[in-house]
């Protein structure tokens, strides 16, 4: 009883520590990139993402739940735990092909970051834009004040992540991007195509900083790029660390500069990283670990 006790006691203060660091962020973008792999980075043309990383905290070898492939991974990234919790085990997933573990109350689906934030600040205004209409069977929308899909069209998510950043300022905004995995299924990884998409996604994801900084918010908004999967050949869903690995890049106020992260990090450590900086108690259920070496001391 007594370690039980001093172990609720640590982590109450652990909880304290993090809100009082993190008392200057008012909003978090999370950008997520489908079918990123880990290994381009280093050799694509993508300077503002990589201008992220020198001015924060970051990883090429963070890791997809398995398999690794979509909607398994965007689910295990928006609620903090594994498959075999939160049901959704296969690409394409519209509803939990194993029953959830637990269920929101009143939003019938395993308790996400937008459901976590909804019921403990309920004022919060958040945000979902998104260009792979899957996305949209994951997502607790009556939790979400704005939601919107882009059918497909980079170019329209992007404009419309810009327009809410600008107007409404979230607390959280989700911006997925289907690129580059659209290209690395039609034309490869590890190609030419492949690479000069990555070109275009940095260049959508600049729009996005952009829009921080006009917003006049810059210096109270952690910005965290990450993807659900990388690939090999034409395809994804097996075990190469190709398909396994993705980048996790976070920066903003109370995050460590130019640092290579050398924790371990899966998909479902980003739910938990978001509602340690935003000072929220996480579901029961969820398994995730905030990635306490970014931050700052």
């Amino acid at each position: 009883m007594r370690k039980i006790v001093i172990h609720l006691m640590i982590l109450m203060l652990c909880t304290l520590a993090a809100s009082a660091q993190f008392k200057k962020v008012k909003h978090i973008v999370v950008i997520g990139c489908d079918g990123f792999g880990g290994y381009a980075l280093p050799q694509a043309d993508m300077p503002n993402v990589k201008k992220l990383m020198q001015t924060g905290a970051w990883s090429l070898q963070a890791r997809s739940v398995l398999p690794s492939s979509s909607a398994v991974n965007w689910a295990s990234m928006l609620m903090g735990a594994s498959p075999t919790l939160h049901g959704y085990t296969e690409w394409g997933s519209q509803e939990p092909e194993i029953p959830s573990a637990v269920k929101h109350e009143k939003y019938n689906k395993f308790p996400s970051i937008f459901s976590v934030i909804r019921d403990q600040k309920p004022k919060a205004v958040t945000a979902a834009i998104y260009s792979w209409p899957g996305i949209g069977y994951l997502l607790e929308k009556e939790a979400i004040t704005t939601v919107f899909s882009a059918e497909d069209n980079e170019d329209v998510c992007v404009d419309k992540a810009v327009d809410v950043i600008l107007k409404d300022k979230p607390s959280f905004t989700f911006v997925h991007f289907d690129e580059p995995d659209h290209t690395g299924h039609s034309e490869g990884h590890k190609t030419a195509a492949y690479y000069a998409v990555l070109k275009e996604v940095d260049a959508r994801i600049g729009k996005i900083v952009d829009a921080v900084n006009k917003a006049g918010i810059a210096e109270e908004t952690i910005i965290l790029v990450t993807s659900d999967h990388g690939g090999i050949d034409k395809g994804h869903g097996g075990k190469s660390l190709d398909e396994v690995q993705v980048p996790w890049i976070i920066s903003g106020p109370g995050i460590k500069k130019n640092t290579e992260l050398k924790s371990t990090i899966v998909a479902y450590d980003t739910a938990a990283t978001i509602a340690t900086i935003l000072g929220l108690e996480q579901p029961q259920a969820w398994r995730g670990k905030a990635v306490t070496e970014a931050f700052s001391k």
